[in-house]
């Protein structure tokens, strides 16, 4: 898939799925699954290192997991998320940081709002870059709100963020990500753009719907955000292997002959 097969996908009126990914192991398995696409998000600082927020997350950081996932996804489209701060350090340092992308594989970059650095997002898509947006919660925003909050309840805001998703479509997006705003927002946004909104916590009415793997595997047992569904108990499948090997070394009985040399 590319980013102009999104486009059909919306003409089709064919949902698209995505999900995040940040290392080869799940890459390997997601290359086994009908799954639309693969972001690499900045989300990796708080799901693989641990971090508060998606702040700390830096390019270097970004090009490593991007690479990992490439090398063990095929024919899966990746987009790799654009770190905090990044994309407004001007046209030049943006685009480098989007060409180390590029080269690590992904087919597309992310980038969180458009106020501000409209001139970056139309220079990349001139530059033969393809720009996923990404409105409503902007975790790379976080100290603006406050916390993690859901946007667009006002008109001002619902307003703004309507703006906005007509920008992005102006300056070239190929689609844009609706994260926590009410459903009907999104629904009424998806219906007024000709190019597809992936949602997360954002209803059924866009044209694609986005989950972190680990919320979507049920392996995270700190948080359970209300929009993610898990659909596998991960945490518990996971614990209860490692409980059996523990009890099967204690025991003694592994390794077995049949895996033991000779």
């Amino acid at each position: 898939m590319y980013n102009r097969d999104f486009f059909r996908a919306k003409l089709e009126r064919r949902k698209l799925s995505m999900v995040t990914c940040y290392d080869y192991t799940f890459a390997r398995l997601l290359s086994r699954t009908a799954i639309d696409g693969i972001l690499v998000g900045d989300s990796a600082a708080m799901v693989m290192h641990g971090h508060p927020s998606t702040l700390s997350m830096s390019v270097e950081l970004m090009r490593l997991h991007t690479e990992a996932v490439v090398r063990g996804v095929a024919g899966k489209f990746v987009v790799a998320d654009m770190p905090f701060l990044y994309f407004r350090k001007g046209r030049t340092a943006a685009l480098d940081s989007a060409h180390v992308f590029m080269r690590a594989g992904a087919h597309a970059v992310k980038l969180e709002g458009v106020d501000g650095h409209e001139d970056v997002i139309q220079r990349m898509v001139q530059s033969g870059i393809p720009v996923m947006g990404h409105l409503g919660l902007q975790p790379q925003s976080v100290q603006v709100y406050g916390g993690f909050r859901v946007q667009g309840r006002s008109d001002a805001s619902a307003r703004d963020i309507v703006r906005q998703a007509t920008v992005l479509e102006e300056l070239g997006a190929f689609a844009i990500v609706l994260e926590c705003i009410p459903a009907n927002l999104a629904q009424e946004i998806t219906e007024a753009l000709r190019i597809p909104t992936i949602g997360i916590g954002a209803g059924a009415g866009c044209d694609g719907q986005i989950l972190v793997l680990q919320d979507l595997l049920g392996l995270n047992m700190d948080f359970q955000p209300r929009f993610a569904r898990p659909f596998l108990d991960g945490a518990r499948s996971v614990q209860d292997a490692i409980a059996h090997f523990d009890e099967a070394v204690k025991a003694g009985a592994f390794p077995a002959t049949e895996e033991s040399y000779t």
